[in-house]
């Protein structure tokens, strides 16, 4: 197998010619020495081989013949963790790559049937519409490395609770229920400072679809994290008062974005957008903002005020994008070049459907799920190594 695999090696580039050293430092925690050479194959084939990476393709591409069996036992059932190979995945690229912030997105993994695990009929928010599909969070690394997903929670219909022949047949863990999302966004917060103790970056997220944002800012809060969090035009706040002597009303954070621009002029500030490659000019507003919630309400003791922030283009008569943050006073006006950051995140998530076989998984189990997608993001973070060696290597060349 070696053999195979150093051929196919030299017949790339300089600048991946450490793809052994790299799936070496990837797989050193799993325990057989077939598990980390079946890990290679796998590694590979969704590195080069080109359309769907099944394992029927994977193996006849990199090993010139059938080994199906012996790859979807590797994917599907084999006992390893995916955790530790999540965690190398973050420290390479993170010692490589400057992180500016940690990104959260919804995927969705479309299906066609109903046994996979966590399909069901559901509102994918990132679509705007039903889909029969998986849903999951990735969690990535965005930053001089574009956009690199490093961490993955699958999100669990309630349909999944109750019936105990479709969590038998998909493996399921008994812990493994349905559960608000914020919780999800949380946990795999906690695993990447707790577990991996990776520095803290302020975290980013879409939460326009959900009705209470209390819950993940709360949390955010109590852990410590910096947050930029997109809420939506009618997400509830209180509203201030004209007098000291006023009751406190509700509103909307359109309303209070109002409310400010009537009293403060709104500044001006020129931003990269990454996505255009262009320089920009908006209009920056800010406004300490007090959540409402039909929920209980919780007394906490935070460190830093939530802001509401907004980007409100000229010529417009609303702003076109609010945001809940925790940052400085002084770091407000990095906010919506800061939030654009989340484009990076959605350029990497891109590539893993397209180039590196995210959606391919044909597999029904919850651990084959989580080793799919983990080997995915690996092959993603291999060529984005692979490619900054290479521009070290031309630089180097030029020189």
């Amino acid at each position: 197998m070696s053999s195979i695999l150093q051929l196919s090696e030299a017949r790339r580039a300089p600048a991946t010619a450490d793809f052994a050293g790299y799936c070496q430092d990837l797989f050193v925690a799993l325990t057989r020495s077939d598990q980390r050479r079946w890990g290679e194959v796998y590694l590979r084939g969704l590195l080069d081989v080109p359309g769907r990476k099944t394992p029927t393709r994977i193996s006849e591409h990199v090993l010139g013949h059938r080994a199906v069996q012996q790859l979807q036992q590797f994917v599907h059932q084999s006992p390893w963790d995916s955790g530790p190979v999540r965690r190398r995945i973050a420290e390479r690229t993170g010692a490589v790559f400057r992180t500016e912030a940690w990104a959260v997105d919804e995927v969705v993994f479309a299906k066609n049937g109903d046994r996979s695990v966590g399909v069901a009929r559901q509102y994918a928010p990132s679509q705007q519409r039903t889909v029969n599909c998986q849903l999951a969070y990735a969690t990535s690394l965005v930053g001089s490395g574009g956009g690199l997903p490093v961490n993955w929670r699958l999100l669990l219909p309630q349909r999944w609770d109750q019936d105990e022949r479709l969590r038998g047949q998909a493996h399921l863990p008994d812990e493994e229920h349905c559960r608000p999302r914020w919780s999800y966004v949380l946990e795999a917060l906690d695993e990447m400072t707790e577990e991996w103790f990776l520095e803290p970056q302020p975290v980013l997220a879409d939460w326009r679809s959900e009705s209470d944002v209390e819950p993940l800012l709360r949390g955010l809060e109590a852990r410590g994290h910096g947050y930029l969090i997109e809420v939506s035009p009618s997400t509830g706040v209180t509203l201030p008062r004209p007098h000291a002597a006023s009751p406190s009303t509700r509103g909307t954070v359109t309303e209070l974005a109002e409310h400010v621009a009537r009293r403060d002029e709104r500044t001006p500030i020129a931003w990269h957008d990454r996505t255009t490659e262009r320089m920009r000019r908006s209009q920056f507003l800010s406004a300490p903002a007090l959540l409402c919630s039909d929920g209980p309400q919780h007394a906490v003791h935070r460190q830093r005020p939530r802001h509401l922030v907004t980007d409100w283009p000229y010529g417009r008569p609303a702003p076109r994008s609010y945001w809940l943050t925790n940052l400085p006073a002084r770091r407000l006006a990095e906010a919506i070049p800061l939030a654009q950051l989340r484009s990076l995140s959605a350029d990497g998530l891109r590539r893993l459907q397209e180039d590196f076989g995210l959606g391919d998984f044909e597999g029904r189990s919850f651990r084959g799920w989580h080793h799919h997608v983990t080997l995915a993001s690996a092959a993603l973070a291999f060529d984005a190594l692979s490619r900054h060696t290479e521009e070290e290597w031309l630089s180097g060349q030029g020189a």
